[in-house]
């Protein structure tokens, strides 16, 4: 057996979810796995659609193209979770539904193609790993908090739960080397002469 250290999984997670409520840890996810499992899993990946919603470096993309298809209409990814397009000349596109909708003109049928800066949903797995700690801590709280009988086994703390989302936050300003001359607008236009 390998000491590597590895990123954090899925079953990693729901394993502690289900130790803290006083639980035996399961070998699998799928079968008849039981309604802590199930619950675990739900709890799981409400917190992960509520955390990446807020939008983060790892994973937002900016000018994402947004293709018409034959007749007209823009179709935005399963995953995205946030769709945000620049107001362009005569067009404020939303989104509605799983295609865009241009509220300036009324219609769901666009003449040209769009960009947009979009949130998606990833998997746990593709999350980076401050950001799993981050939302295994807040499903953990929060799973311990709505079980029956849990309470008396309180491991995981409000204050645990803003370490951790500390040190994601940390690791999200560093990917994204700013710096505050650079990325500052008032400052801008002394770099780009």
């Amino acid at each position: 057996m390998s000491d590597t250290t590895v990123p954090s999984s899925q079953i990693d997670v729901i394993n502690e979810m289900l130790l803290v409520i006083g639980e035996s840890p399961v070998s699998s996810l799928s079968g008849d796995v039981g309604v802590d499992v199930v619950s675990a899993k739900a709890t799981l990946k409400s917190i992960q659609r509520i955390v990446q919603t807020e939008g983060w470096l790892f994973n937002t993309e900016h000018d994402f193209p947004l293709s018409r298809d034959i007749d007209g209409r823009i179709a935005v990814p399963t995953n995205a979770l946030k769709v945000d397009v620049a107001k362009q000349a005569g067009v404020d596109a939303v989104l509605r539904g799983t295609y865009m909708y241009d509220r300036a003109n009324h219609t769901d049928v666009f003449t040209a193609n769009l960009t947009a800066r979009i949130v998606f949903g990833l998997t746990f797995e593709e999350m980076p790993e401050t950001a799993r700690h981050y939302i295994s801590y807040r499903a953990c709280r929060k799973f311990q908090d709505t079980s029956v009988g849990a309470v008396d086994l309180h491991r995981y703390t409000k204050a645990d739960e803003m370490r951790a989302r500390v040190d994601f936050v940390g690791d999200q300003a560093e990917d994204a080397d700013l710096n505050l001359l650079r990325d500052t607008p008032d400052f801008q236009e002394y770099w780009s002469s």
